[in-house]
């Protein structure tokens, strides 16, 4: 077993295909076919980090909290990988602008700063979902070790 799984619980293809769980928000929001605020989005945005949870609840890693972090750093990238990818669509009418600057240094500065943005965000979703994880975790364990019968003397 590799390092990174006996931390982690899962291997990387499960934790890459946990943070996708996310995706379908990213493109759905940009490309303008989900609103803010709608019951649609709210599913998107509850329903993967609750699935992380879920995961890390039932297999147990040694490291609940950095599980759901990690999870949660990847969709980070997932999501700053969709928003560049989907940035025209996302901007129908051209690009916003950035003050004076020529439109390709301004074009630049926003990529960058919804990169930066996407992968904070990212990565704070892993944070609360991975404390919540590790709340849960110890609360299951308590419930579990609390079920066995005490030792006979």
């Amino acid at each position: 077993m590799s390092a990174p799984r006996r931390a982690l619980g899962f291997g990387w293809p499960v934790l890459v295909l946990l943070a996708a769980l996310a995706a379908p928000r990213v493109v759905l929001h940009d490309l303008g076919v989900v609103e803010e605020g709608t019951l649609v989005n709210g599913l998107l945005v509850v329903v993967p980090p609750a699935c992380w949870i879920a995961a890390v609840v039932w297999r147990r890693p040694r490291r609940p909290f950095l599980t759901v972090v990690v999870i949660g750093a990847l969709y980070g990238v997932l999501l700053a990988a969709g928003h560049q990818l989907l940035w025209d669509a996302a901007f129908p009418g051209g690009p916003p602008t950035v003050g004076r600057l020529d439109p390709a240094t301004g074009a630049a500065v926003l990529r960058t700063a919804a990169a930066v943005s996407s992968l904070v965000t990212g990565t704070l979703v892993g944070v609360v979902a991975g404390a919540v994880a590790l709340l849960l975790t110890r609360l299951v364990r308590t419930e579990l070790e609390a079920d066995r019968p005490a030792p006979s003397s």
